[in-house]
């Protein structure tokens, strides 16, 4: 779909400290060997009091006041986690909207595992495009604690990082332009981390997601090999329609931004599967925070505005994809350059 006048009016996040990859290693939290193929230097965790809708009310506080609108201008907040939100049975957008903007801001929870952003950011903007005197706000937040899930090993090529980041959408100008979003979906898909069976209540148990996906090899005669090239062709697809409605091609793309995951995962998504140099995705900032759950796009975005890595006219493609499987992309051209005081990343880099 090809936006003409929604653009982005600023973008915050709210990253706990750093804590070491080697460390991890050298307390056997992190398996050495997949440490030296993801390469990562360090992955963000909060302490044990903090919990993910409070870490989205700082980064959307953050990103309301550099977009210089008043809360009464924005419309609509979306709110995603991939993990637990602070309480059962609960509306975390709510909570987040109502600290962040006010009690009349409609709010809503946006469910897609780690394409969640961007899927959010895709709907918000068709409310900006139909409402235009009204701005949206696109939040994330998750905190991955112990014991159910293991941060450093629940997922080879991904070391969770605990953070919350927001983007606001608005019809009156910005930083950047939103020239285009496209998505796809395979819900098939869904089978690989569901596991054996449904369960009727949540049991408790820590998160096992190499153990739903090994059910999914035993039992699927296709295997993973096939549905990794089914997600691929998905995924593919909805970047060349983003791409096509933009009216640009992948030589035109500045930058380039992707989950946050490892170095051989990103080295194989980057140039293989979307066909861009490796040098042009945020890979030096991914390998200091770890996977956001499904933040990493804004988180990445934030970063390259805050650090003066962008230009009037440079075309950035955002590419988000969750287990389900579904992807949505977004091509966004820079308009300005802000003079924001770098405040996402308390670390080196």
């Amino acid at each position: 779909m090809r936006f003409e006048d929604v653009y982005v009016a600023g973008t915050g996040v709210w990253l706990a400290e750093p804590e070491s990859a080697r460390t991890a290693v050298e307390d056997g939290r992190y398996d050495a060997e997949q440490a030296e193929q993801d390469d990562l230097l360090s992955v963000c965790v909060a302490d044990e009091s903090t919990a993910p809708p409070d870490m989205a009310v700082q980064a959307a506080t953050t990103a309301l006041k550099r977009s210089g609108l008043d809360a009464s201008e924005v419309g609509l907040l979306i709110h995603s986690g991939v993990w637990f939100q602070g309480v059962e049975m609960w509306p975390a957008a709510s909570y987040v909207a109502g600290h962040a903007l006010g009690r009349d801001t409609i709010a809503f929870g946006f469910q897609q595992e780690c394409n969640a952003a961007l899927g959010a950011l895709e709907l918000a903007a068709r409310q900006v495009a139909g409402q235009p005197e009204k701005a949206a706000v696109v939040t994330t937040a998750d905190r991955f604690g112990a014991p159910l899930i293991k941060r450093w090993s629940s997922e080879p090529g991904f070391v969770y990082g605990d953070g919350a980041t927001a983007i606001v959408l608005s019809g009156r100008g910005g930083i950047a332009r939103l020239l285009s979003t496209a998505s796809g979906s395979d819900n098939a898909m869904e089978a690989v981390v569901r596991g054996p069976e449904l369960k009727a209540v949540p049991t408790g148990e820590p998160l096992d997601l190499l153990g739903r996906v090994g059910h999914f090899m035993r039992t699927d005669a296709g295997g993973l090999r096939e549905a990794t090239q089914r997600v691929g062709a998905v995924m593919s697809a909805a970047v060349d329609t983003a791409l096509a409605d933009a009216g640009i091609g992948r030589e035109d793309i500045a930058r380039v931004v992707t989950l946050a995951s490892g170095r051989s995962r990103m080295e194989w998504q980057v140039p293989q599967l979307l066909g861009i140099p490796f040098e042009k995705s945020t890979w030096e900032f991914a390998r200091r925070v770890g996977h956001l759950g499904a933040g990493d796009q804004i988180a990445a975005l934030n970063h390259l505005l805050e650090h003066r890595r962008l230009a009037p006219g440079d075309r950035v493609l955002m590419v988000g994809g969750g287990s389900g499987f579904s992807f949505t992309c977004a091509v966004l051209e820079i308009t300005g350059q802000p003079d924001w005081e770098p405040a996402g990343l308390r670390t080196a880099g």
